[in-house]
Order: C-alpha cells, then sequence, then structure tokens
C-alpha cells in the first residue's frame, strides 16, 4: 500500500523575474522559494504521483516573466505565490482517474514538488513496461524529440533536397533535429550551430556536415563558409534569436524558411532577443513559421512510434552522452532544484536534454 503523505514539499514564485533569476533561496527578492504545501483530498478525474523526474526546459523561464499577458501565452503563466510548473514523470500513488492505478508511471505536467496533483487533462500518456531508459519518455520520446519530429516534418516540410541550419545544435531539440534532419529525412546539408568546440564536435559526431561555433568571433563569416558554394540555406530552424537570428536572416535563401520554436537568448534579458533585420524577411520573402508542440498533442503517439523506430534502426543515437542527469535523490538535495534548471542558462550545460531526479 503506498504512503499517501499529507503535505508536499513545493517551490513556488517569489518574485517574478525581470531579467536574470536569483536563484539564491532565502532572500527578499529570491526567485522562487521552497515551502511546505497541505495535499488536499482528490477528486474525481485526478491522480496524486510522486515526482520521480523533471524536464528542465528553457520555456519554463517565459512562464514566470514579470508583467506577462496572460492572453498572449500559450499556457497559463506562473503567478507569485504559485507553485512552479513544469512536465516529467510521477508514480501514481493514490487515484480518481479511471485506467490509471498504483503504481503506473505517467508522463504528465507537474510542479516542482515531492508530489504533486494531476488532472486528467495533464495527464500525456502512460509509460508502458519496457526496458527502454526511463528518461527517454522526457528526451527522445518525449517532447524534446516531438518537437524535432513535428517542427521539420510538419512545421518546415523539411525535403532531402534542403540545406538546414540548426541553432542550439546540441541541445535537448537541436540534436534530435540534426539526427532526424540527415539521417531520416537524408538532407543535401545539415550545418549545426552551437557554442564552444566540444558541443560543436558533438553536433558533427551525431550527424551534422559541420557545426559553427557562434562564440567565436568569426561567427558569420564561418558560417558563411559552411554554407559554401549555395551561399544560403533553404531551412533555418532556430531555438535562439538574438544576434544568431539576425545574421541567420541574411543567410536564408530568397522564399526560404525560418522555422521559431524558441528564443533562449532573451529569456533572462529582453534586449538580447532584439532583430535588426526584419528587412531581410520583406525583402526575400521569407517564410517565418511560430510553433508550439502542443499544436500536435493528438498526433503525438504516431511520433513516439516513428521515433521508436528509428531508435532500433540506429538512425538516432541515445546514450549517457545525448542528455544530462542531474540526480537529486539524496536526503537534502530537493533544494537544489532551481539551481538544477538554472544550468540551461548557463555554459555548465552539457548536450542533449538537462532531467532532474528526485
Amino acid at each position: 500500500m503506498s504512503r499517501v503523505p499529507k503535505e508536499a514539499k513545493t517551490f513556488v514564485l517569489n518574485k517574478s523575474p525581470v531579467t536574470a533569476v536569483n536563484l539564491n533561496l532565502g532572500e527578499e527578492k529570491s526567485t522562487f522559494k521552497l515551502i511546505n504545501k497541505p495535499i488536499r483530498d482528490l477528486r474525481d478525474d485526478e491522480v496524486l504521483v510522486k515526482t520521480l523526474y523533471l524536464s528542465n526546459d528553457p520555456t519554463q523561464r517565459a512562464w514566470i516573466q514579470k508583467g506577462l499577458n496572460a492572453e498572449r501565452m500559450y499556457v497559463d503563466p506562473v503567478l507569485e505565490g504559485q507553485a512552479m510548473k513544469s512536465s516529467g514523470l510521477g508514480r501514481v500513488v493514490a487515484s480518481k482517474l479511471p485506467g490509471y492505478n498504483v503504481g503506473d508511471v505517467i508522463s504528465c505536467a507537474l510542479s516542482w514538488q515531492d508530489y504533486s496533483i494531476v488532472k486528467k487533462v495533464s495527464v500525456y500518456n502512460k509509460i508502458p513496461q519496457t526496458d527502454l531508459p526511463m528518461t527517454m519518455f522526457l528526451d527522445v520520446l518525449g517532447m524534446t524529440g516531438l518537437t524535432a519530429y513535428f517542427g521539420l516534418l510538419q512545421v518546415a516540410q523539411l525535403k532531402k533536397t534542403d540545406t538546414i541550419v540548426i541553432s542550439a545544435a546540441s541541445g535537448a531539440t537541436g540534436s534530435m533535429c540534426v539526427q532526424i534532419a540527415k539521417k531520416v529525412i537524408g538532407c543535401k546539408r545539415v550545418i549545426g550551430i552551437s557554442g564552444g568546440a566540444e558541443k560543436c564536435r558533438y553536433v558533427e559526431s551525431i550527424g551534422a556536415d559541420v557545426c559553427v561555433d557562434y562564440k567565436d568571433p568569426k561567427f558569420e563569416k564561418n558560417m558563411k563558409q559552411a554554407l559554401g558554394e549555395e551561399k544560403y540555406c533553404d531551412v533555418f530552424f532556430d531555438g535562439v534569436g538574438g544576434r544568431i537570428l539576425d545574421t541567420m536572416l541574411q543567410l536564408v535563401k530568397p522564399f526560404g524558411q525560418v522555422i521559431a520554436c524558441g528564443a533562449i537568448a532573451g529569456y533572462n534579458d529582453f534586449r538580447k532577443s532584439f532583430v535588426s533585420g526584419w528587412g531581410q524577411i520583406i525583402t526575400n520573402r521569407l517564410t517565418v513559421k511560430g510553433f508550439i508542440i502542443l499544436d500536435f498533442q493528438d498526433q503525438y503517439e504516431q511520433g513516439v512510434k516513428d521515433i521508436a523506430k528509428w531508435i532500433q534502426e540506429g538512425k538516432i543515437k541515445v546514450d549517457n552522452s545525448s542528455f544530462t542527469l542531474v540526480d537529486l535523490s539524496h536526503e537534502g538535495d530537493f533544494r537544489k532544484i532551481p539551481e538544477t534548471w538554472g544550468i540551461l542558462f548557463s555554459d555548465k550545460k552539457g548536450p542533449g536534454k538537462l532531467l532532474t531526479k528526485l
């Protein structure tokens, strides 16, 4: 019989940030605060889960920005005093949701809590009994893999004849884009953008023809060299925005596409998201498409099946080098959840997905 707790350790938003977050705890202007929150009784179509893994995603930064217009958000923002939201994996410890039993592991919307009440609408799927590592269902078989899958196949409608440039190419979504573009679709040329020689080597090891270091002072010159005689790319898949987007707007061919799934450059400082090359969109008749993975929720099952098949065929690399796991399952480590999430916005982040184990 699973123990049903009376309260949950919970991180709530203490002060909505304007620029950089303050990850220190116990200060007046700390972004987050750790509290104990009573757990109410379950209602119909709800489950109580023990958090196993948390997904760390740049988009969470946008949810806590001070002064947000909720009407322009695709999910409700996190307000001061509310529990910080995430997605993750949890084990059911109590259920009033038909079809979900104690012991089941589910992928769902969670909070930064050791125990969370999850409504039916926030349950993505039940994790099947499988020999695959559970973490894969937050990574290549989760939102990360599906963002790359739908972004390339349906939003960009990428073709073999295309040259594609992918920013944040060593990151969770970018690294999947590289592999799908090169090894599944078979694009003519796949160029990654990442920060530092080590990350660029990783991007090339998973299939990119070349990876260009945005930290190099000669970034623009090096990108033009990578594009070669063609001079321009057909598609730019962007999760960064800002200076990198500004550079690439000049290097997308006339009538080409920019696919936007993120803008991490400006999440902690909106001034770094400014783009001065908007005129390129007009003069070169570029198509700019933004998308959110939730747009394709009714197609997740097919996407997971296809990605699993590509893994079996060896087209998608899955090993300990393709994600970063921070283990906070030891006594007292729960306090490090915000600090771990903050790695996303630092040079400490390794390749692939950043996950937290509780």
